[in-house]
């Protein structure tokens, strides 16, 4: 780990090990403390946005420990130096990635600001209220919400991120693997692939190199063969999840699929740990149909807002490019498209592929078709 990454990761550790009186939320900083505070460059001081609402979810909606996941986040080893594992950047935001020591959890920063804004005003809430009426919902489970409470010239200059959100990690288990079987394990971050991506579709692809395009979308070479109840319970809660997604006006989120080999989880000694919390089949692992895979799935990344500055200037941009090519259609791009329209590409695409077999035990076609105008009453 670099020294930014370990600094970035101390200020992470003090958040969640300092817990806040209504005292201390209460009263704001002093100036002085604002002026010591604005020029941290890496080490910024952080603290965790409405606390008590996220120990609610983790601790009665989720039913995880609270002492089980503030351990999460110390070493196992006594006397040996706390520190977060970074993971590098594993997606195309720019984001940064650790895992506490035990892999239970994943840290992801938030470095755009209208993806913070978007999260704690407008979908907050909301995630919140649904989760409680919907605790197996696929949607990620954001444990915590970290924040600087002022402005920072790391966070202005981008180098510390002022937000994190530490949620779940569903490759939980891998690291229990050994390096043989961990490299079996495989992952898909899953979006409609009809929409327009300039990076991948203008000038024959040439506008970015391989390595960012490889980043853009994943595309799922097999099929998910579960049984019709499987499937249908997916669908179905896929159908609530988007729901309020789709009301906050949220585009550009992913299904986030793993697969690991079956026979992983078979045998004396090979028990593979499920992820903590209350317990769902997509979310802790389900069998396929052949035996041979287990499937874990949740729902990510639903922190863009069709109404965003950044989305209008790139519809802008768009619509620009078409008249510029004289009226070729290249559009929408997924982060532009309308959240009605992503959603029900979206459901057509998990759709497709989740493959169920009829009676005859041969494979079959949709289990059923989520049209905009019937899946949008599903709550």
């Amino acid at each position: 780990m670099g020294r930014r990454q370990r600094l970035i990761s101390t200020s992470i550790l003090r958040a969640i090990f300092h817990t806040s009186s209504k005292a201390d939320v209460d009263k704001p900083p002093t100036l002085f403390a604002r002026i010591l505070a604005f020029f941290s460059v890496f080490s910024i001081a952080l603290s965790r946005y409405r606390q008590e609402l996220f120990k609610k979810l983790r601790n009665e909606t989720w039913q995880i420990d609270e002492d089980d996941y503030t351990e999460s986040f110390r070493s196992p080893s006594r006397g040996k130096r706390t520190d977060l594992v970074a993971v590098g950047d594993l997606g195309y935001s720019g984001s940064t990635f650790f895992t506490t020591p035990n892999s239970k959890y994943l840290l992801k920063s938030l470095p755009r600001k209208f993806e913070q804004s978007f999260f704690r005003q407008r979908l907050l809430d909301h995630y919140v209220e649904h989760m409680e009426l919907n605790p197996t919902s696929l949607l990620v489970r954001i444990t915590d919400l970290l924040y600087s409470p002022v402005p920072t010239l790391g966070a202005f200059i981008g180098t510390a991120p002022s937000h994190h959100i530490v949620m779940e990690n569903v490759m939980y288990g891998k690291s229990s693997c050994t390096k043989a079987s961990q490299k079996k394990w495989e992952t898909y971050d899953l979006k409609p692939n009809d929409y327009f991506y300039p990076e991948r579709d203008i000038a024959g692809g040439r506008l970015a190199p391989e390595s960012v395009k490889e980043r853009l979308i994943d595309e799922f070479p097999d099929k998910v063969r579960v049984t019709v109840d499987e499937k249908e319970e997916l669908i179905d809660q896929l159908l609530r999840d988007t729901k309020i997604l789709q009301d906050s006006n949220a585009v550009d989120y992913s299904l986030f699929l793993v697969r690991y080999p079956a026979s992983l989880s078979s045998g004396q000694g090979n028990k593979i740990p499920l992820p903590p919390g209350r317990q769902s089949g997509w979310r802790h692992g389900l069998v396929s149909r052949d035996k041979k895979w287990i499937y874990r799935a949740v729902l990510l990344d639903f922190f863009w807002a069709k109404d965003s500055l950044q989305a209008t200037a790139l519809t802008g941009l768009v619509n620009s490019w078409n008249f510029l090519t004289w009226g070729k259609e290249n559009g929408p791009m997924s982060i532009t498209t309308s959240a009605d329209e992503y959603r029900s590409r979206f459901l057509k695409m998990v759709d497709t592929i989740v493959e169920v077999q009829d009676s005859a035990g041969q494979p079959a076609g949709e289990v059923r078709s989520p049209p905009p105008e019937a899946s949008s009453d599903a709550s």
